[in-house]
């Protein structure tokens, strides 16, 4: 169910204002939800059972690293669509939002009128990020292996970016350790590597510093 609500995670509350603005010009009449981090933001769609049209999420908060907030809000609401918001534009951080399956990747800059423009495209269907350059190879062979990840091994991937142990991975993600070290047995096969230092190698042109080995 798309329902006729809008979750906005954002824990900067004139910018929540300014996005809750734009969603209510783009979507007449849609009712909006709000939330400072993500363990908010996963509570108040367990008490929302009427689903959300679209979700917008800041790309820093207070209890993510990384796109670990984004992917935790992906595997709760599914289909949903989630538009990441940043007061910064870095290529890697659009070019990793676009691989990892978000609609749309919005600056908090952008005037009301454009950024409310851009809401009611997604909520239409489309796609919608700033202009990159998308020609790196290495960009590009990062995105195509790291699409050949199911959402559990990208979650293990992400989080070992992190530099998190086994231990701490499965901690954070409510597995075992067994099954972390499987996920990572996965992801080197798929990655075509031998270990942890070579799979951040390989994502390194997507996940940025966070993936450089120590």
């Amino acid at each position: 169910m798309t329902g006729r609500h809008v979750l906005i995670a954002d824990d900067h509350p004139l910018t929540l204002v300014g996005l809750a603005l734009a969603a209510r010009a783009a979507l007449p009449g849609i009712a909006v939800d709000s939330a400072a981090s993500i363990g908010e933001a996963e509570r108040v769609i367990a008490q929302r059972n009427t689903g959300y049209k679209l979700v917008l999420l800041d790309f820093v908060l207070p209890d993510a690293r990384g796109f670990s907030g984004f992917l935790q809000l992906q595997h709760v609401l599914g289909n949903t669509p989630i538009v990441m918001v940043s007061a910064h534009r870095d290529r890697v951080i659009i070019e990793a939002a676009k691989a990892l399956g978000a609609a749309g990747f919005l600056s908090k800059s952008l005037p009301l009128d454009e950024m409310s423009a851009a809401l009611r495209r997604i909520a239409e269907g489309e796609t919608i990020f700033p202009p990159s350059d998308t020609s790196s190879a290495d960009a590009q062979s990062a995105r195509d292996l790291i699409s050949t990840l199911s959402g559990a091994q990208l979650k293990v991937m992400l989080a070992l970016a992190d530099g998190r142990m086994n231990k701490q991975i499965a901690g954070d993600l409510d597995i075992t350790e067994a099954t972390v070290k499987a996920h990572l047995t996965a992801i080197f096969r798929k990655l075509g590597v031998n270990n942890r230092a070579q799979a951040l190698l390989a994502m390194q042109p997507l996940l940025g510093d966070a993936a450089a080995p120590s």
